[in-house]
This record gives C-alpha cells, structure tokens and sequence, in this order.
C-alpha cells in the first residue's frame, strides 16, 4: 500500500511547526510529506518504518525524516489502551532552512545533515538525552524563544553522529504517491482551498465512488471531508485574523473559503470556543501563538 499525503499546516505567523500527539493519533499511519521531520518518541515502544527500514523504537528515539519519505511509528499498547503523549514533532520546510542557511552562513554545518535526512538519520541515545527537553521546550515556546530553541536543536543535531535508516537504493516517488487515489484529492484540498467543490468532484478524481471515497477518506484523515475541509478553513482564516492587515472579519471570513459570514461565525466558534473577534483580541494580547492550532 503507498503512503498516505500528510497536509502540513505552518501558519503564516510562524517559521516551521512544533506539536505533540498522543496514541493512537490520525497521522499514526504509513505517510509522507515535503516537510523535514524531527520526530521525537517520549512514551511507548514498538516498530518504526522509515521508506525500506523496519526497527524497534523506545522512549527516546530521535529520527529526522528528509522531504517525501515515508514513515510510521506503530506502538505496542496492550488491549487498545490511548496514551496522552507518545511524540513530539518539529517539522519545516526546505524553502525556510534554505532561506536560513543563506541568511546565516553558520548554518552551513546542517547542510549534510539535511542532504542525509533524505534517507532518514538515527540519532545517538546521548543526543535524544540532550535535546529532548529542548523539543519539549519547543513545543510550548513563543517569540525569539522559538528560534532560539530550533537552531538550538539544529546545532547539536549537526554535530551529532547519526545512523542512515534507508537502503542506499532507496529513492521515494513523490510522484507517483501523489498520483494515487485520496492523495490526489488531498493535494486538489490543498491548492484549492478557498474554491467551492464537493465530494462527487474529489470522489472522481480519486476514481472512486462517492461512497467508497466517502469510506476511504475518513479512514485516512478520521474526520468526514466537511469537517476536514472546515478545520483547514478555519486555520487559514485564524492565520488571516493575526495579521498585520488586520483584515475586517467579513473579508476574512470569505478569504478563508466561507461564502456567508453567519456559517464562518458558527464554525470558528465550533472549533476555537470563541468568535473571530475575540480570538484575534486575545491574539494581540499574547503575540503570535506557538504553533497551528
């Protein structure tokens, strides 16, 4: 089976993204996605599978994923028990580290590290020890403390011995991933966004029946293409809300893909707890949140 199209979601407001999840979790499954992916394990052991590899993982294991290579960690729960925290994640994009390394030329000691991500890296016991509690950091962090704690962790990783995970051969086809079934659709999700289209379009586009493709996406995202749609939706417009434009909330309202404010008004309430307007009230008395909510 191809791995499932992760939709990354960094907003505007922020350079790269840093989250935790617990187990099981709807991006526990065999997927990829163009991001980099520090993928840090806090909790539970089991088998990891990274493009060809298979191993054993435990608390503390540290795996950076390079652009496009497909992974899953599964973990060993006995008798279906959830666990509230099993990983912490950081995730980027080549453009931003590209950017980053012009701009900072120090940052040129990561480049071989990133080049060797493509095939994904092990990193040491030792290392895990080191920069967990940063990745933990991390995850709470705002501000400059957020950039600080990123090339804090980027520096040690740089200078850390790593184990390459993939075969040498191994080569991912984006392309081909992206090619089959509910991955075209994801994709067409993603860069039409604000466009009005339904399941009967997406379900064709996947070459399946409506209620096969029905079936088959909440399988792969857990939550029905309504309300999968709507939470990107509302993330864009939570991104449109803190910025500096400050746009007016009908504006964001038909920005983010809404075509009536009292349907944008009721969603984003359903989601955040709160109107639009409250939200970016309280948006501007903390600064920029920490990561994609």
């Amino acid at each position: 089976m191809g791995p499932d199209l992760e939709l990354v979601d960094i907003g505007s407001q922020e350079s790269f993204k840093a989250w935790q999840h617990g187990y099981p979790f709807r991006t526990v499954r065999w997927h990829f996605h163009p991001e980099y992916e520090l993928h840090h394990v806090a909790a539970t052991s089991g088998h990891y599978f990274v493009g060809d590899f298979i191993g054993s993982f435990a608390p503390g294991n540290l795996v950076l994923t390079g652009p496009n290579l497909p992974h899953n960690w599964v973990s060993e729960c006995a008798g279906g028990a959830e666990v509230p925290l099993r990983s912490r994640i950081v995730q980027f994009t080549e453009a931003f580290i590209g950017d980053a390394m012009r701009l900072f030329p120090e940052l040129g000691a990561c480049r071989d590290m990133l080049a060797a991500s493509r095939r994904g890296l092990l990193f040491p016991v030792a290392t895990s020890a080191e920069v967990g509690p940063m990745i933990a950091e991390l995850v709470e962090a705002r501000g400059p403390r957020r950039v600080e704690l990123f090339l804090g962790v980027l520096g040690r990783l740089a200078a850390a011995p790593a184990t390459p995970l993939t075969s040498t051969g191994y080569l991912p086809d984006p392309s081909g991933f992206m090619s089959a079934g509910i991955n075209a659709a994801l994709a067409y999700i993603n860069r039409n966004l604000t466009e009005p289209f339904g399941e009967p379009d997406l379900a064709a586009l996947s070459q399946l029946t409506p209620s096969a493709f029905s079936r088959s996406f909440r399988r792969h995202t857990g939550m029905t293409l309504v309300q999968y749609v709507s939470r990107l939706r509302i993330n864009l417009a939570c991104q449109l809300l803190m910025s500096p434009e400050r746009p007016a909330i009908t504006e964001v309202a038909f920005a983010s893909g809404f075509n009536n404010l009292s349907n944008f008004n009721r969603q984003f309430l359903a989601q955040k707890g709160m109107p639009p307007s409250r939200f970016r009230a309280l948006m501007l008395q903390q600064g920029p949140p920490a990561a994609a909510a």
